[in-house]
């Protein structure tokens, strides 16, 4: 299952389940974003060729992260760009989410392990905002 989170017509998120599954290759995002997120579900013995990378000059200008949940559960809160949340959802073993827009936190609902993939280079404090998260008694799983 993929599930867009979208407010304003904008793309929060995006949400790869772990029961997900489909023949050769797909992306889920659009070719403007920085972060690209595909699958792939090739059969034995298909061969991806060898290949290099060219040196394209690129201009990010918005961090956008994908995690892979490792192992555990984990609630990601949504919100805009005004810093208002908006929603929320469960993630869990072998789930992956790209954070494309918007703000987001976390609340860890049982141990867990995630690995993140985001642009670099980190530029420290320069490269986020924090702020209040949502009260528990305020949050609204879809």
């Amino acid at each position: 299952m993929i599930e867009h989170i979208t407010y304003n017509n904008k793309i929060l998120a995006i949400i790869i389940k772990s029961n997900y599954q489909k023949d050769g290759i797909s992306f889920f995002t659009p070719d403007e974003f920085s972060q690209q997120l595909g699958y792939m579900n090739r059969p034995i013995d298909y061969i991806i060729p060898p290949h290099v990378h060219n040196v394209v000059e690129r201009k990010v200008e918005l961090t956008q992260e994908v995690l892979y949940v490792k192992s555990g559960k984990v609630r990601v809160d949504f919100y805009d760009d005004d810093k208002e949340y908006r929603e929320s959802r469960i993630i869990s073993t072998g789930d992956v989410i790209l954070l494309a827009h918007g703000g987001h936190g976390f609340k860890m609902l049982e141990q867990s392990e995630m690995i993140e993939v985001k642009q670099g280079p980190f530029c420290g404090e320069m490269d986020k905002v924090r702020f209040d998260s949502v009260s528990d008694e305020n949050v609204l799983i879809k």
